[in-house]
């Protein structure tokens, strides 16, 4: 399968959290790296217009195998010296069924800028994660980081069925394409989004391997469902997620009908692996979700794991891409025991569960949720929908109301919705500034269990590294990394 079996899969988090610097550190020690290739058309372009600090893309992009492509990006975004804190980022095209040819050679530079520089002068492992859930650039991201060299592919947030032979015929050079979900009658019309590697090539001969394919799920009806895929590539392993694991989490079986005093949906028996199940398929795979500590790690090992993938404890460590500030805030709340982290049934527009950070004056405060003025100018979690002329439209619950209603959506989904794309954004430090002056607010996703964290930043410690949180996991099986 890989090279190596790695303990330890760093977790792709949120957006912009998991960067090149963690993945690199992650997988300069052995261990498997891996950046969050959601939005990261947005990110890139959010570090062009800061001036490419530090000169890193600039190298990726002179490492871009077709030039021309890479040059028309950095033209488009790069701003000498930063651009004014007090005005906006230019935006980024929001993404349809027929992109842009634009926005396609975006999305490719930026997986592949971000892969390469995460494998830069190393040959340790690096994954790239994604949502299943945002299907619109998957393709164009999938083949920008094949053309880097990526390692492994990791998708969770509904059903990656598509994704093994995506991968296969964008590493042959060939078009590929995926189904897309349609919300509403679509009179037995399939809609799909399609994309051809040759106009990114030029029809030049590129010799590339396939990158191996993770699904991250919760059930292992859905594990024996993807491993009995009968036509072409198949899955090579799995993550196990438990609902304890941050960001988006499956909601729980039969629906969202019960919630504890915090308002959390209540997870039962139906929800738990049949772990048995999973090991008869003969397919690897590593546990996530309260299993990020030594002893975590070693009962993953005894179960049959080759290891564990591992978010909130590397989302806080010194290389990460949250903002220092907030990161700072988070770790003091950590430290003295006082965070939480709540899953809230309603705020994400995508309908599944989601972890959210209770830190003050960001929108999981309800007053600041209250004050921001609705917007949905990122687009990368609408749902598409039949219009009355038989093409597609996009809607986000999210979005203002009355545009959502006008768009034929039902006005009962919109309630407690929160934009997650400007949030998260924000969180990584590309906060859109608005016409008032206003920043947009932020929003923090982590997973439930923070005894790493804790542990990490006892004695007094401010900070730690990745180097640290290797080492803390692997004193479980007696193991450290100089």
């Amino acid at each position: 399968m890989f090279r190596y079996r790695p303990k330890i899969i760093q977790g792709g988090m949120g957006v912009g959290i998991s960067t090149w610097p963690l993945a690199r550190a992650v997988a300069q020690l052995g261990q498997m790296g891996v950046i969050s290739g959601t939005v990261i058309e947005g990110v890139i372009a959010g570090r062009l217009q800061m001036g490419d600090p530090g000169g890193h893309l600039q190298r990726a992009f002179n490492n871009f195998p077709f030039s021309a492509i890479a040059e028309r990006v950095w033209n488009d975004y790069f701003v000498e010296g930063g651009k004014d804190p007090d005005r906006p980022f230019k935006p980024v095209p929001m993404w349809s069924d027929r992109p842009s040819r634009k926005l396609t050679e975006l999305a490719v530079v930026s997986a592949f800028s971000e892969v390469w520089l995460a494998r830069e002068g190393h040959s340790g492992l690096v994954g790239m994660n994604l949502l299943t859930k945002i299907q619109l650039p998957t393709l164009a991201l999938l083949f920008g980081a094949i053309l880097a060299g990526v390692d492994c592919i990791l998708m969770g947030a509904g059903i990656p069925r598509a994704i093994p032979q995506a991968l296969e015929q964008l590493s042959l050079c060939k078009e590929a394409s995926l189904r897309l979900q349609v919300q509403g009658d679509t009179g037995g019309r399939v809609y799909e989004v399609h994309f051809d590697p040759r106009e990114i090539t030029g029809g030049s001969p590129v010799d590339l391997a396939c990158p191996k394919f993770l699904a991250i799920i919760a059930s292992d009806t859905l594990a024996t469902s993807l491993y009995k895929k009968p036509e072409g590539k198949r899955v090579d392993g799995f993550v196990i997620e438990g609902p304890t694991a941050g960001g988006h989490n499956a909601p729980p079986r039969g629906g969202m009908q019960e919630f504890n005093e915090r308002g959390e949906p209540v997870y039962g028996s139906r929800d738990e692996v049949d772990m048995e199940k999973i090991r008869e398929l003969g397919l690897p795979f590593w546990m996530a979700g309260s299993y990020g500590t030594p002893e975590g790690l070693k009962k993953a090992l005894e179960e049959g794991a080759e290891g564990i993938q591992v978010g909130t404890a590397f989302a806080l460590s010194d290389e990460s891409g949250m903002d220092p500030t907030i990161k700072h805030r988070l770790r003091q709340l950590a430290s003295d025991g006082s965070l939480e982290v709540i899953t809230q049934p309603r705020v994400s527009p995508t309908g599944f569960p989601i972890k959210i950070a209770e830190l003050p004056g960001s929108l999981s405060d309800p007053e600041v949720y209250r004050n921001r003025q609705r917007i949905c100018d990122r687009g990368y979690l609408r749902d598409a929908y039949v219009k009355a002329d038989g093409t597609l439209g996009f809607r986000c619950p999210a979005e203002p109301v009355d545009i959502f209603v006008k768009k034929g959506g039902d006005v009962t989904e919109t309630d407690g919705r929160v934009c997650l794309c400007n949030g998260l954004l924000a969180t990584a430090g590309f906060a859109q500034v608005r016409r008032d002056g206003e920043a947009e607010e932020l929003i923090v996703t982590l997973g439930e269990d923070l005894r790493a964290a804790r542990a990490l930043l006892a004695g007094g410690k401010e900070s730690y590294s990745a180097r640290d949180v290797v080492n803390y996991l692997l004193s479980g099986i007696g193991e450290s990394v100089s």
